[in-house]
């Protein structure tokens, strides 16, 4: 069955390059991204995979954890490693799942066999502190992602998380952000110290709280 906004991330165990993981056990009180690759050496994972380790440190500075997953075994990771921390100019620093019998990938319903009959599409998770499922997104093999937008997007949900806010269309972190339609005008002053400009009565901005 395909995973909803608001379900539980399933949990599962399972090799890595960095040993056996538990997945609930190894995300902790924080918050985590999976995200899979069709297939290791191939070109297109291959720029993603560096990216991500070129982006790491902006994921911990957020209590993110990194997780990547492929089809293929532990001793064809670790030889593409190699090739994407050459050919990347990166350091691969988080683990990738080993999944050749496809049971996490089923699991998170990553095989689409209208795409791709024996490998995974390219799939991304990000799962809050309470285990559940806060954002999925889905691309096609052929189109690599942007790792500036699910770092984007993680900078949504903890700010909308922890106030009652929500951003706007091509928000990045820092800028005014919008008061939900639950908070009332009485109660923006003490929710808001910062003030707020009404457009219409639904769609009221505040700069942005402090995360």
């Amino acid at each position: 069955m395909a995973i909803r906004l608001g379900d539980e991330a399933p949990n599962f165990t399972a090799e890595t390059t960095q040993g056996t993981v538990n997945f609930h056990e190894w995300l902790g009180n924080g918050w985590g991204i999976l995200f899979s690759h069709p297939k290791d050496f191939t070109p297109v994972c291959t720029t993603e995979l560096g990216t991500m380790a070129n982006m790491t440190e902006e994921f911990k500075k957020r209590n993110v954890k990194v997780l990547a997953i492929s089809v293929d075994p532990l001793d064809s990771h670790n030889g593409w490693i190699k090739d994407i921390n050459e050919t990347q100019h990166c350091t691969v620093s988080y683990p990738i799942i080993a999944d050749p019998e496809k049971k996490v990938a089923n699991l998170y319903d990553m095989i689409h066999p209208n795409a791709l009959d024996n490998m995974t599409v390219r799939s991304v998770f990000v799962i809050g502190p309470d285990k559940k499922v806060k954002l999925t997104l889905t691309y096609p093999a052929s189109t690599g992602r942007n790792f500036n937008e699910i770092l984007r997007v993680v900078d949504s949900l903890q700010l909308t998380a922890k106030h009652k806010v929500a951003t706007p269309a091509n928000w990045k972190d820092g800028e005014d952000c919008i008061i939900t339609p639950a908070v009332t005008d009485a109660e923006i002053p003490g929710l808001f110290p910062k003030g707020h400009r009404a457009v219409k009565p639904y769609l009221r901005f505040t700069p942005q709280p402090n995360r």
